[in-house]
């Protein structure tokens, strides 16, 4: 596919999207691009889960490896 293939049907695309929230991160990620940054900006909502984490990691909510693995196991019926 070329170059203009790929942008008219991204054209198409992203004039029948209705997900506000994908067309956000769309619209960051050609920000982005032409900025020339690399640099990932988190949303609000991964910031949220971010600092949810934390909070869990400090109170003991959390699972070392061999423990997820077995609850994994059992989620599969292994």
């Amino acid at each position: 596919m070329t170059e203009l293939e790929i942008k008219k049907k991204l054209i198409g695309k992203i004039s029948r999207m209705k997900n506000e929230y994908l067309l956000q991160e769309v619209y960051r990620l050609i920000e982005n691009e032409e900025s020339g940054t690399d640099i990932y900006t988190f949303s609000e909502d991964e910031w949220n889960a971010i600092k949810e984490a934390k909070n869990q990691y400090r109170s003991g909510k959390y699972l070392n490896s061999d423990d997820a693995d077995k609850e994994i196991d059992e989620w599969l019926g292994e």
